[in-house]
């Protein structure tokens, strides 16, 4: 049976699906047509149930549970792993809701994690422009806005470009809600049944097993896709969003999943 499947060449997915998708562990029959696209693109296909099995951010899981199902396993959740938001200038803490509130913003796709946790710290903060995530910092440098809300790579970069952080939203998250940050999960379409997901979860659970095991060594799977990083990003990337979440959420990623929903049905009742 052959299943498409899509995720970002991000090293933290590719660490997690190379084993998956390049037959270092056992498929048992499944084969995979591989897509590997930018998040943002990956939560549109979502949104018209294009592909069977597929990373998303977790900012748009809310819009899809009548067609998907979560697995557990392959997913990003953590602490201290959040989007960061940025600007060119530092801003004292005691004005940055009103500076904030009147900026552009630049934020990594509507549907994105990133953008529902921007929208609870800011919830007044309303002129925002939708970029991919890495045109942000750029975005912000040459003026185009004001602040932007960066993830993945961009969390190490961003320093070096003279940018300076206005607040991690990651933390804002957890120091309110005492949950880990749901940020990326995947997602298995309800039309390919119940037995062939919950197989697809377990290859996932061996896929994340298997990378760890050859851990630091990075494949040239993961350095291929990795956009000219360095190994030392690559690693830090890595590091920061694979975890124990990665191999299976359990109760604690369960829970943060669902106050994310929670959450976002209270922020989308005035609007993203």
């Amino acid at each position: 049976m052959k299943l498409t499947l899509g995720f970002s060449p991000c090293p933290n997915d590719t660490f997690i699906f190379d084993a998956l998708v390049n037959n270092k562990i056992d498929t048992e029959g499944l084969e995979f047509g591989v897509y590997l696209e930018d998040v943002q693109t990956l939560n549109e296909w979502a949104l018209s149930s294009k592909l069977d099995i597929s990373k998303i951010s977790y900012g748009v899981y809310p819009l899809l549970l009548s067609e998907y199902q979560l697995l557990n396993s392959g997913g990003a959740l953590g602490k201290g792993v959040g989007p960061l938001l940025i600007s060119k200038t530092p801003i004292e803490p005691s004005s940055l809701q009103a500076i904030v509130n009147n900026f552009t913003i630049a934020v990594p796709g509507k549907n994105t994690t990133a953008n529902l946790l921007f929208s609870m710290a800011f919830p007044h903060a309303n002129n925002k422009s939708f970029l991919v995530f890495h045109e942000i910092e750029e975005a912000v440098l040459c003026g185009k806005v004001d602040a932007g809300v960066i993830i993945h790579e961009n969390r190490f970069t961003y320093q070096d470009k003279g940018l300076v952080k206005l607040m991690d939203l990651g933390n804002f998250w957890e120091q309110q809600l005492n949950v880990p940050i749901p940020l990326g999960g995947i997602i298995a379409h309800k039309r390919i049944g119940q037995d062939v997901a919950s197989k697809v979860d377990k290859l996932l659970r061996k896929s994340v097993e298997f990378a760890f095991s050859n851990y630091p060594k990075l494949t040239d799977y993961i350095r291929i896709h990795a956009q000219e990083m360095s190994e030392d990003v690559m690693r830090k990337h890595i590091d920061l969003y694979v975890n124990n979440f990665s191999i299976d959420l359990g109760v604690d990623g369960k829970k943060a999943v669902d106050k994310l929903v929670e959450i976002y049905g209270k922020i989308n009742r005035v609007g993203l």
